[in-house]
Protein backbone atom coordinates (compact mmCIF):
# COMPACT_ATOMS: atom_id res chain seq x y z
CA UNK A 1 0.00 0.00 0.00
CA UNK A 2 1.58 3.67 -0.62
CA UNK A 3 0.95 6.33 1.39
CA UNK A 4 1.17 9.62 -0.29
CA UNK A 5 2.23 12.99 1.54
CA UNK A 6 0.85 15.71 0.56
CA UNK A 7 2.90 18.65 1.06
CA UNK A 8 1.79 22.77 0.72
CA UNK A 9 -1.25 23.88 2.01
CA UNK A 10 -5.36 23.04 1.37
CA UNK A 11 -7.51 25.55 -0.18
CA UNK A 12 -9.23 26.32 3.33
CA UNK A 13 -5.69 27.31 5.03
CA UNK A 14 -5.18 29.67 2.08
CA UNK A 15 -8.28 31.48 2.30
CA UNK A 16 -7.65 31.54 5.85
CA UNK A 17 -4.55 33.51 5.72
CA UNK A 18 -6.11 35.73 3.37
CA UNK A 19 -8.83 36.53 5.21
CA UNK A 20 -6.34 37.38 8.21
CA UNK A 21 -4.27 39.87 6.69
CA UNK A 22 -7.75 41.35 4.71
CA UNK A 23 -8.56 42.43 8.20
CA UNK A 24 -5.61 43.93 9.10
CA UNK A 25 -5.16 45.70 6.13
CA UNK A 26 -8.39 47.39 6.83
CA UNK A 27 -7.24 48.53 10.06
CA UNK A 28 -4.28 49.84 9.01
CA UNK A 29 -4.94 51.71 5.83
CA UNK A 30 -7.48 54.22 7.85
CA UNK A 31 -4.44 55.01 10.29
CA UNK A 32 -2.40 55.52 7.77
CA UNK A 33 -4.05 57.76 5.75
CA UNK A 34 -5.08 59.98 8.42
CA UNK A 35 -1.16 60.01 9.02
CA UNK A 36 -0.97 61.08 5.53
CA UNK A 37 -3.37 63.56 5.75
CA UNK A 38 -2.04 65.78 8.59
CA UNK A 39 1.42 65.77 6.72
CA UNK A 40 -0.23 67.42 3.72
CA UNK A 41 -1.92 69.71 6.16
CA UNK A 42 0.79 70.39 7.81
CA UNK A 43 3.23 70.90 4.59
CA UNK A 44 -0.02 74.05 3.57
CA UNK A 45 0.97 75.12 6.71
CA UNK A 46 4.14 76.74 5.21
CA UNK A 47 1.99 78.96 2.79
CA UNK A 48 0.89 80.48 6.04
CA UNK A 49 4.32 81.57 7.71
CA UNK A 50 4.09 84.06 4.87
CA UNK A 51 0.92 85.91 5.83
CA UNK A 52 1.59 85.58 9.84
CA UNK A 53 4.75 87.84 9.47
CA UNK A 54 2.98 90.20 7.34
CA UNK A 55 0.10 90.37 9.78
CA UNK A 56 2.62 91.08 12.39
CA UNK A 57 4.44 93.48 10.34
CA UNK A 58 0.75 95.58 9.61
CA UNK A 59 -0.64 94.89 13.15
CA UNK A 60 2.57 96.41 15.16
CA UNK A 61 3.21 99.54 12.36
CA UNK A 62 -0.90 100.70 12.27
CA UNK A 63 -2.22 98.88 16.15
CA UNK A 64 -5.09 97.07 14.14
CA UNK A 65 -5.18 94.08 12.33
CA UNK A 66 -5.15 93.93 8.16
CA UNK A 67 -8.92 93.64 6.77
CA UNK A 68 -7.72 91.20 3.75
CA UNK A 69 -4.84 90.28 1.77
CA UNK A 70 -4.93 93.73 -0.09
CA UNK A 71 -4.06 95.10 3.06
CA UNK A 72 -0.84 93.54 3.77
CA UNK A 73 0.07 94.14 0.12
CA UNK A 74 -0.17 89.94 -0.48
CA UNK A 75 -2.37 88.59 -3.92
CA UNK A 76 -5.94 87.62 -3.86
CA UNK A 77 -6.46 84.68 -2.25
CA UNK A 78 -6.76 82.40 -5.58
CA UNK A 79 -2.65 83.46 -6.63
CA UNK A 80 -1.55 82.23 -3.07
CA UNK A 81 -1.60 78.43 -4.18
CA UNK A 82 0.41 75.10 -3.52
CA UNK A 83 1.27 71.50 -3.95
CA UNK A 84 -2.15 70.80 -1.32
CA UNK A 85 -3.24 74.82 -1.04
CA UNK A 86 -5.91 76.05 -3.61
CA UNK A 87 -6.06 79.60 -1.51
CA UNK A 88 -4.90 82.00 1.03
CA UNK A 89 -7.35 84.53 2.39
CA UNK A 90 -6.93 86.81 5.52
CA UNK A 91 -9.99 88.04 6.86
CA UNK A 92 -10.00 90.61 9.62
CA UNK A 93 -6.45 89.21 11.41
CA UNK A 94 -7.04 85.58 10.41
CA UNK A 95 -6.02 83.10 7.60
CA UNK A 96 -8.26 80.64 5.96
CA UNK A 97 -5.97 78.16 4.26
CA UNK A 98 -8.52 76.60 1.48
CA UNK A 99 -7.18 72.77 0.98
CA UNK A 100 -6.97 71.59 -2.48
CA UNK A 101 -4.89 70.55 -5.76
CA UNK A 102 -2.75 67.38 -5.02
CA UNK A 103 -4.17 67.03 -1.34
CA UNK A 104 -6.29 63.92 -0.40
CA UNK A 105 -9.82 63.96 -1.72
CA UNK A 106 -11.16 63.40 2.13
CA UNK A 107 -9.90 66.83 2.63
CA UNK A 108 -10.16 69.05 -0.47
CA UNK A 109 -12.47 71.80 -0.28
CA UNK A 110 -11.80 71.61 3.43
CA UNK A 111 -10.81 75.31 5.05
CA UNK A 112 -7.70 75.20 8.00
CA UNK A 113 -8.45 78.60 10.09
CA UNK A 114 -5.30 80.50 11.61
CA UNK A 115 -6.41 83.33 14.30
CA UNK A 116 -4.45 85.92 15.59
CA UNK A 117 -4.95 86.49 19.48
CA UNK A 118 -4.28 90.07 20.63
CA UNK A 119 -4.04 91.64 24.33
CA UNK A 120 -6.73 94.47 24.43
CA UNK A 121 -5.46 97.75 23.98
CA UNK A 122 -1.51 96.80 23.32
CA UNK A 123 -0.15 96.53 20.03
CA UNK A 124 2.96 96.28 21.94
CA UNK A 125 2.49 92.91 22.88
CA UNK A 126 3.13 90.11 19.33
CA UNK A 127 0.40 88.54 18.19
CA UNK A 128 -0.16 84.97 19.38
CA UNK A 129 -1.18 82.46 16.67
CA UNK A 130 -4.23 80.23 17.71
CA UNK A 131 -4.18 77.40 15.16
CA UNK A 132 -7.23 75.47 14.11
CA UNK A 133 -9.31 74.07 17.22
CA UNK A 134 -7.03 75.13 19.72
CA UNK A 135 -7.68 77.07 22.54
CA UNK A 136 -7.27 80.88 23.48
CA UNK A 137 -4.38 82.12 25.94
CA UNK A 138 -5.44 82.95 28.73
CA UNK A 139 -5.42 87.12 28.72
CA UNK A 140 -6.01 87.58 25.06
CA UNK A 141 -9.00 88.59 22.54
CA UNK A 142 -8.66 86.01 19.50
CA UNK A 143 -9.51 87.92 16.22
CA UNK A 144 -11.39 86.67 12.94
CA UNK A 145 -13.80 83.75 12.30
CA UNK A 146 -12.66 80.21 12.85
CA UNK A 147 -13.72 78.27 9.73
CA UNK A 148 -11.59 75.57 10.27
CA UNK A 149 -14.06 72.16 8.81
CA UNK A 150 -11.41 69.44 9.33
CA UNK A 151 -11.71 66.73 11.02
CA UNK A 152 -9.61 66.18 14.55
CA UNK A 153 -7.88 63.49 13.48
CA UNK A 154 -6.93 65.53 10.38
CA UNK A 155 -5.25 68.27 12.22
CA UNK A 156 -1.41 68.64 13.30
CA UNK A 157 -1.90 67.49 16.89
CA UNK A 158 -0.77 70.73 18.29
CA UNK A 159 -3.92 72.51 16.87
CA UNK A 160 -6.81 70.27 18.35
CA UNK A 161 -7.56 71.69 21.46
Amino acid sequence: MNVRNESGFTLIELMIVIAIISVLATMAVPSFQDRVIRAQVQEALTLSRMAEEEIENFYKAHGRLPADNAAIGLPVPEIIVGNYVTAVTIREGAIHITLGNRVNRHVAGKILSIRSAVVARSAKVPIAWVRGKASVPNGMVVKGENRTNLFLRHLPFSYRY
